[in-house]
C-alpha cells in the first residue's frame, strides 16, 4: 500500500464506540429495569429524556463532578433519576432503586459489546511489542468494565478523565499517558472515533492518531484519508513492526 510505515512504541485508545459499544439503546435498558419495578415507561421516551438529563448534568457538573466534589457514582444515579423524573416516574424509592440497580449494570459486560475486529486488533498490536494505553473519557468504572470484556490485560495503564481530573480535548491527559508510556510524542499515536475529542486533540500533543470511521458518521474535511480507519484491522496496515 501507499502508507508510509510508523514506527510507533505506544498506541493509547479510547473506549467507548472505538473498542466497546453499547449492545443496545439506553433507554431499552433503562426501560426494561423499570420494568422489573412495575413501572412502565417508553424506551423512545427514555431516550430522549437520558440525553436531554445528561446533556444538562454535564454542563452543570462537567467530568462526573469531579471538581466540584461529586462521586461519579452520585453523579451518574442523579442523571438516572432525572431521566425517569422527565417522563413523569416520581416515586424516590423507586427511582433509587432503579438508578443504583443502572449504575451496577453498566459496570458489567452484560451491557457492553466488542466491535469488530476490537480483540483481535488489540492482541495483534501486543503481539508486535506495542505498548498500549486507554485514554478515555470515562468514570472510575472503566477498569472493571475492561476486565469483565477481557480486554485489560492488553493495556499497560487505564487513564480515565474522572482519575486525571481533566477530560479529552484537554493536553494533559494525553500528557499523562505520554508519561506513562515512557515515550515522546511522535513515538504515539491515538485511535478514536471523535474527531475533536480523539483525532485533533491527540495531534495537537504532536501524537499522530487515526480516526475509526464509523458508518453513517459524517467525513470530516480535515482528516487526511490515510488517518481514517474504516475498520480497527485497517491499522496494522499503517503499523510498522518492530
Amino acid at each position: 500500500s501507499a502508507h508510509p510505515m510508523l514506527r510507533l512504541r505506544l498506541l493509547t485508545w479510547d473506549v467507548k464506540d472505538t473498542l466497546l459499544r453499547l449492545r443496545q439503546p439506553v433507554g431499552l435498558s433503562y426501560a426494561a429495569e423499570a420494568q422489573a419495578h412495575g413501572v412502565q415507561v417508553q424506551p423512545e421516551a427514555l431516550s430522549q429524556s437520558f440525553r436531554a438529563a445528561y446533556g444538562a448534568q454535564s454542563r452543570r457538573f462537567p467530568n462526573y463532578g469531579r471538581a466540584e466534589g461529586l462521586s461519579s457514582r452520585q453523579w451518574w444515579v442523579d442523571v438516572v433519576k432525572e431521566t425517569f423524573r422527565l417522563t413523569g416516574v416520581h416515586e424516590e424509592a423507586v427511582l433509587s432503586l432503579i438508578a443504583e440497580n443502572l449504575y451496577r449494570d453498566y459496570c458489567s459486560a452484560h451491557n457492553w459489546e466488542l466491535l469488530p475486529e476490537a480483540g483481535e486488533t488489540l492482541s495483534w498490536c501486543r503481539q508486535h511489542g506495542l505498548r498500549m494505553g486507554v485514554v478515555s473519557n470515562f468514570d472510575n468504572r472503566l477498569e472493571s468494565i475492561l476486565v469483565q470484556c477481557n480486554l485489560r490485560h492488553h493495556f499497560h495503564f487505564v487513564l480515565t478523565s474522572e482519575a486525571v481530573g481533566v477530560a479529552k480535548p484537554d493536553p494533559k491527559i494525553f500528557k499523562a499517558a505520554l508519561r506513562l508510556g515512557g515515550v515522546l510524542p511522535e513515538q504515539a499515536a491515538h485511535i478514536g472515533d471523535d474527531y475533536s475529542r480523539d483525532y485533533r486533540a491527540a495531534r495537537e500533543v504532536g501524537m499522530h492518531s487515526f480516526l475509526l470511521h464509523t458508518p453513517g458518521q459524517s467525513t470530516q474535511p480535515e482528516v487526511p484519508p490515510a488517518h481514517i480507519l474504516p475498520t480497527l484491522s485497517h491499522l496494522l496496515a499503517v503499523i510498522e513492526k518492530g
